[in-house]
């Protein structure tokens, strides 16, 4: 996503951490009043951040930390239910997610880092 406001942002990652179509990275959050997890990805050469939560089900979507895309590496797929989403738009592309969709965090990279944008439901994590 590009970096279209001047609010401030969390840092994520690192962005050598970020491999393409490879692991993805999660960060702790805040979502409403319960502390979550978001992650990022790479695909197609941008990052991704999305609330670490299937459409069709809420549970995590990684089957082991940080493992978000399915053996392809073109989708990102539930490791629950086998649902799976467009990379980078979050959308269903298949499974019992139908017409779901995954919820995006605003992330930008600059100067080799990633970093995400609170919103009025993501949050950094309350203490």
């Amino acid at each position: 996503m590009m970096d279209t406001s001047s609010g401030p942002t969390v840092f994520a990652c690192r962005s050598e951490e970020v491999v393409e179509g490879g692991r993805g990275l999660r960060f702790p959050l805040t979502a409403g009043a319960e502390q979550r997890t978001g992650f990022v990805i790479r695909y197609r050469g941008r990052v991704y951040a999305y609330l670490n939560r299937c459409a069709h089900v809420p549970v995590e979507l990684d089957w082991n930390e940080g493992e978000f895309f399915e053996s392809s590496g073109h989708y990102l797929m539930c490791a629950t239910h086998g649902a799976v989403y467009l990379p980078e738009t979050g959308r269903c592309a298949g499974g019992p997610c139908r017409g779901g969709k995954l919820r995006p965090i605003a992330v930008i990279e600059r100067d080799g880092a990633v970093y995400w944008e609170p919103d009025e439901y993501i949050r950094p994590v309350i203490a």
